[in-house]
């Protein structure tokens, strides 16, 4: 009766049935896996609501790419971090799990490939089969700070590779791409006509500067590449529903891709006209919001510095809202997840969620409370 992209196994996993049962049980669970902005203390603005307060969102203009003044605030974003987009490169999409799915409707056709990193984004594989696409991995090896294996990347691509994704600060490793390394790539795709695709919602959240890191695609003029980014990260407005694609490289390339992507929003016409016409407002308001963060996960990222020793590790990372923490290989990832929630009542994510190749990590997020994460760190600290 049901299509066979529902391959997975809906029954919760045993880390979840135990969170739920201490739920259940009234049990204060210390959270250090808090992701979601809107729930992690952060002051919000009145002026948000201020933002909608306009007669013409009662009118509705489809326009496929978005409405011109919307796109326009996006270019002016990337004006401000040293980088010109014209509005007419740019899409507008609802998210950029929707902008995954427009890519993929643009650039494959069932069956075919897709290269992401490992580890990275665990949603990956549930997206590509959506679009009856086959997700294919190249890792992401760890020297003292992370960096592409660019021989088993390309070792990887087939002749059914389509798109090599980026994930531009990786999530969670944190790792931004290099200069060499986007170089080495744009020649190997060019030469085989494949797209790059970078995901950049966490590229605002740099942790120091770096000359050889590249923060955005949007500025290339060669081969096909698209970047995403939108509100959810950048602006901590998950809530809003508003992300972006820019098309970049070569104008023979860009052009039609543009052409095609509006043909395929204009068969959905998902982005909601209020949150276009607050748009500028949006991206004025979300950088206080935007700086909140900063300032907590660069304020979390130094405790932890500070605090793990010993028989843990903590990993290198560059950016993002993440930090990995590598424990002693006694007991599986699960276990010790398992482990830090039964005796501790500490939720962590282990690192099999994002396709670690070996163990034992975890994953904390540092968008958590500096007064939680100090607390949770401590515990999970004292159980190593």
């Amino acid at each position: 009766m049901f299509s066979s992209r529902f391959h997975w196994d809906f029954h919760p996993n045993l880390l979840t049935r135990t969170l739920q049962t201490k739920r259940r049980d009234g049990v204060p669970i210390l959270d250090l896996t808090q992701s979601n902005p809107t729930q992690a203390g952060l002051l919000y603005p009145p002026a948000l609501a201020h933002a909608f307060e306009q007669e013409r969102l009662l009118r509705y203009d489809p326009t496929p790419a978005g409405m011109r003044d919307a796109r326009e605030a996006v270019a002016r974003y990337y004006a401000a971090r040293g980088t010109a987009v014209e509005p007419d490169r740019i899409l507008l999409t609802a998210s950029t799990s929707e902008a995954y799915a427009y890519l993929f409707k643009l650039l494959t056709d069932p069956g075919d490939q897709v290269l992401v990193p490992r580890p990275s984004y665990p949603l990956f594989e549930f997206l590509a089969a959506m679009e009856s696409v086959e997700v294919r991995s190249y890792p992401l090896v760890y020297h003292g700070r992370w960096a592409i294996d660019l021989d088993a990347l390309g070792s990887a691509l087939t002749d059914r590779t389509r798109a090599v994704i980026l994930v531009n600060p990786n999530n969670p490793t944190g790792s931004f791409l290099k200069r060499e390394e986007l170089a080495h790539l744009l020649e190997l795709c060019s030469l085989r006509e494949i797209a790059l695709i970078s995901d950049e919602v966490f590229s605002d959240y740099a942790f120091g500067d770096d000359p050889d890191r590249v923060p955005t695609l949007a500025g290339i003029d060669a081969g096909l590449a698209f970047s995403m980014s939108g509100l959810s990260k950048i602006a901590g407005l998950p809530q809003m529903k508003l992300g972006w694609i820019v098309a970049s490289g070569s104008p023979r390339h860009r052009q039609p891709a543009m052409e095609r992507l509006e043909w395929i929003a204009d068969t959905y016409l998902s982005v909601g006209t209020p949150v276009q016409c607050a748009a500028a407002r949006l991206f004025e308001i979300g950088d206080s919001i935007q700086q909140q963060i900063r300032a907590r996960t660069y304020e979390n990222l130094q405790f932890a510095a500070r605090t793990v020793s010993g028989a843990a590790t903590l990993l290198a990372v560059e950016g993002g809202w993440y930090v990995v923490v590598q424990v002693p290989r006694v007991r599986s990832e699960e276990e010790w997840a398992m482990e830090l929630l039964t005796r501790r009542n500490l939720l962590v994510q282990p690192g099999f969620f994002y396709d670690f190749e070996s163990e034992a990590f975890l994953v904390l997020s540092l968008l958590t409370p500096p007064e939680l994460f100090r607390e949770g760190l401590d515990r999970l600290v004292r159980s190593t």
